[in-house]
């Protein structure tokens, strides 16, 4: 069996349960959901959509390049968000942040997030040769 290698970095916000920041294996990186916390303090950046949404990109940002990759390497992004509405603000965030790349993606409605989120990311990437 291959190994499975956690990624931990302090440019992220620490995980708030029992879980890793993300797992490497076979050449994959499993990103697990980031919301709009500050790394520094634990707390969410604003109840504000966009700044939620900027944070949430700057930390998965981190954890991809703690692992060593970078965003032309994702491969597929979830996206949880508490109200639908806000789905036409968060794909200008989304698209800039992206720019020309274009994983995969869902984005689904779900009633709560942790802490109070209003948004709430997952990534698979790949590990680049």
């Amino acid at each position: 069996m291959d190994s499975i290698r956690t990624v931990h970095t302090d440019q992220a916000p620490r995980a708030v349960g029992p879980y890793s920041q993300a797992v490497v294996h076979d050449g994959l990186i499993y990103l697990s959901g980031q919301i709009g916390l500050e790394p520094e303090s634990g707390q969410l950046v604003s109840d504000d959509l966009a700044k939620q949404v900027e944070q949430v990109t700057r930390n998965l940002t981190a954890v991809l390049a703690a692992a060593g990759a970078g965003l032309a390497d994702i491969l597929k992004v979830n996206i949880y968000l508490t109200e639908m509405g806000d789905f036409p603000a968060l794909n200008i965030i989304y698209a800039g942040w992206l720019g020309k790349h274009r994983p995969a993606r869902a984005t689904v409605a779900v009633a709560a997030l942790p802490l109070g989120a209003r948004v709430e990311m997952d990534i698979v990437a790949r590990i680049p040769d």
